[in-house]
């Protein structure tokens, strides 16, 4: 049995994983590592790839930056997430506001060490981003539209990294970013329907906020559109292997999402529609193994 002295350091430790949200980071690294080996690097060995030290410490500074994200985006919505998550939000302030501050500032600096391993650039590109999404979470993400575009980059911006280290400029590559960027953009936009009550009690200019619900449901349904495209074009025009099958699955998840959303008029109808998106944003990370499934075989 647990003593209530380390029952409550559990609980602050589950507090400081679910305000960092330590699995979309555990996502994000599996991610980084699979663009990596099918799609960055196709012609490196597997061993070499997961052995690179520069690329873990890539991947360690993109860990770092995105948890002190979280972390600053809490700080500075924890009145509007009080109405829209006040079971999360009991959870997340186990933690003092302090504490986390000081957890913010930590994780910022060892991004800048790990970055500094790599090179001076990696030095800027990372000082730019962790700038960059203290800027969002402070003053951008109450913005409509610029908002959700800036969110959107901040979030592929751990791949750009990886991108930048290899310097594979296929045109593949750009087609599988266009697909995940509009599908983040979607997910943003989803959420500020999710959470339009908290958004209009703090005064946040967000699309749903400033132009009604109408307005987002067609600017959802454009993207929508745009992505189902993108998918079919992935298909079609390149060589995805048995990723087809992830793509064909995506567009009929979309359609369903679009099916959703014009009769959807409720927090938890939103909450479906976001549930949608992030299972094809995370079905399409393991996914990525389906490109060639005989690479574990031949490229060890």
């Amino acid at each position: 049995m647990l003593s209530r002295r380390q029952k409550h350091i559990l609980l602050k430790f589950f507090s400081l994983f679910s305000v960092v949200r330590g699995y979309n980071i555990l996502v994000v690294v599996i991610a980084q590592y699979l663009a990596s080996i099918y799609i960055f690097a196709p012609d490196k060995t597997i061993k070499s790839v997961l052995f690179d030290v520069n690329l873990l410490m890539l991947v360690l500074a993109s860990s770092a930056t995105i948890a002190a994200g979280y972390i600053i985006n809490s700080f500075y919505d924890s009145e509007k997430d009080l109405i829209n998550k006040p079971t999360k939000t009991m959870l997340d302030r186990l933690v003092s506001q302090n504490t986390k501050l000081s957890f913010y500032f930590v994780l910022n600096f060892l991004a800048i060490v790990f970055a500094s391993y790599v090179s001076f650039r990696a030095v800027i590109f990372f000082s730019i981003y962790i700038f960059a999404i203290w800027l969002y979470s402070h003053r951008l993400k109450k913005q409509p539209i610029v908002g959700n575009l800036v969110s959107a980059i901040l979030t592929v911006t751990p791949f750009f990294a990886i991108f930048i280290y290899y310097q594979n400029f296929e045109l593949v590559i750009f087609a599988h970013a266009i697909f995940l960027f509009l599908l983040v953009s979607m997910r943003e936009l989803t959420k500020d329907l999710e959470n339009i009550k908290g958004d209009l009690a703090l005064d946040y200019k967000t699309v749903p906020v400033v132009h009604g619900e109408k307005v987002s449901k067609s600017m959802l349904t454009i993207m929508s559109v745009l992505t189902i495209v993108s998918a079919i074009i992935l298909i079609m025009f390149f060589k995805v292997g048995h990723m087809y099958y992830f793509f064909y699955l995506s567009i009929g998840l979309l359609i369903l999402f679009l099916l959703v959303l014009w009769k959807s008029n409720k927090k938890t109808h939103y909450l479906i529609l976001h549930n949608i998106l992030k299972f094809i944003i995370v079905l399409g990370v393991f996914s990525i193994l389906l490109i060639d499934v005989s690479v574990v075989l031949n490229r060890i």
